[in-house]
């Protein structure tokens, strides 16, 4: 964590909530004034801002994949660490928790600071038909925990096309194939909202890890 300073990905994730934020007030504000209404219900903006929070941080958790692992691999400095008296799975296990509990930590928080920072918004413009209330915020974490949780193996599935070819482009692009397949929101409804499917993707996510992880030891780093 010191060696790649994860403090600018800290950095990085409160930017992004900050644009969020701006971005669905300023949507829902800019649609309303022309007489249109985005959101009928605080359930659409809660699920909106969550399906957006989400697809930011499984292209962000890409993008810290590409540099804790795929770049290592691409400039061979993973042979460095191989050399240390440490077995090579523990390594990149470290690795793709740092990645996992990062992901999952970031969609926890950035989930709560933007929907509290939207309650605000709404409760002084009043511009929601039907305001947020905290109860509805408070019974969707839940829900929202486990979306969560999902999110943060589902965006380990493009470690497999990165590690393909080593290559960093392949890892953030591949990532964002995969929001936008589990995250696109028409009128409410997201395939992340059949249960099966992020179930099915996490459990893809898990898969393509372990079987990065089973054979280290008897692969040599070629490029």
């Amino acid at each position: 964590m010191q060696k790649f300073g994860l403090t600018k990905y800290i950095s990085g994730a409160l930017i992004a909530n900050a644009v969020i934020l701006i971005l669905i007030c300023l949507i829902v504000y800019v649609e309303t004034l022309e007489g249109n209404i985005v959101m009928t219900d605080d359930y659409t903006a809660i699920q909106i801002i969550e399906t957006l929070i989400r697809a930011t941080f499984i292209i962000f958790a890409a993008v810290l994949l590409s540099q804790l692992v795929i770049s290592e691999f691409k400039n061979k400095t993973i042979n460095v660490l191989f050399m240390y008296p440490i077995k090579r799975k523990k390594i990149l296990i470290a690795k793709l928790l740092v990645t996992v509990i990062f992901t999952f930590l970031a969609i926890v928080f950035s989930f709560m600071f933007v929907v509290s920072g939207f309650y605000l918004f709404n409760m002084y413009t009043d511009i929601l038909p039907q305001s947020i209330s905290v109860a509805e915020i408070i019974s969707y974490l839940g829900v929202m925990v486990m979306n969560a949780l999902a999110a943060s193996f589902i965006s380990l599935i493009p470690l497999y096309f990165g590690l393909k070819k080593y290559s960093v482009p392949a890892t953030i692009v591949s990532s964002i194939f995969v929001s936008i397949i589990v995250c696109q929101n028409i009128n409410g409804f997201t395939l992340y909202s059949i249960i099966f499917i992020p179930i099915t993707l996490s459990l893809v996510g898990f898969i393509i890890a372990y079987m990065s992880i089973k054979n280290i030891d008897q692969r040599d780093i070629i490029v």
